[in-house]
């Protein structure tokens, strides 16, 4: 733990909601401006820890940063509507106007340089939100080695930034976009379709091990990515993860 973390309240940020975005009913976007008109500097991946105010105790909860490069200065943290969570029943509450208080950024799953090495990025649903700073500046790198982003979920409107990931890869013929809609009633069969697909395509396909993975999800499916890969032969170093 670093000294931020250890000494939260003397390291406490404040921002007010700017806007709100729906991405779909349960999925929402905030976006928040800090106050005096600070800037955030992050590295794509980090996460900011916001303490949520509950009645009868406070909460802190970690949220990946979702901003886009063009954001204007604004940090946007995407999540999802948890049945029986009470934290992110308080985001889903905050209005325009409204403010809150953050720590950070944190976090070591980070990409702090576009890729020199042909690179996979992996993710479900709202778990794109690490990957898509990422995917933003490997997008306006002046080069970088051919990138591909497998991204699923088990309904389409669960697919987030569809538009903005299509015009990227349309511009970027090193980076490809691939998306997968997988039904099922909880995430056990999007992970075995990944992992089907990771199996397939980057282990059985050919004897290369120098590829870097970025996995990023909800559950035990990402350690069963992992170590898929790691079993497979890629260096623990080659395969960063972030589970949520």
């Amino acid at each position: 733990m670093n000294d931020e973390s250890a000494n939260p309240a003397r390291n406490l940020r404040r921002a007010c909601v700017e806007r709100i975005f729906d991405h779909s009913p349960g999925i929402r976007s905030l976006f928040l401006r800090l106050a005096g008109g600070q800037r955030l500097r992050f590295v794509p991946g980090q996460f900011i820890s916001i303490p949520i105010p509950l009645e009868d105790e406070t909460r802190t909860r970690a949220y990946s940063i979702a901003s886009a490069a063009d954001d204007g200065g604004l940090l946007e943290i995407c999540f999802n509507l948890v049945p029986e969570g009470r934290g992110v029943a308080w985001l889903f509450e905050r209005r325009v106007g409204d403010t809150l208080d953050f720590i950070g950024p944190f976090g070591v799953f980070t990409m702090e340089r576009a890729p020199e090495v042909e690179t996979v990025l992996i993710a479900e649903g709202t778990a794109i939100a690490p990957l898509r700073p990422m995917l933003q500046m490997i997008a306006q790198a002046a080069s970088h080695a051919p990138t591909v982003l497998l991204y699923a979920a088990q309904r389409p409107e669960q697919i987030l930034y569809r538009a903005e990931l299509e015009q990227l890869a349309a511009h970027d013929p090193h980076l490809r976009i691939e998306m997968l809609v997988v039904p099922g009633a909880d995430s056990t069969v999007l992970y075995e379709r990944l992992a089907r697909e990771t199996q397939a395509r980057w282990i059985a396909a050919d004897s290369v091990r120098n590829r870097r993975f970025y996995i990023c999800g909800v559950g035990k499916g990402v350690l069963r990515l992992r170590d898929l890969l790691r079993g497979a032969g890629y260096e623990r170093r080659s395969v960063r993860y972030e589970q949520w």
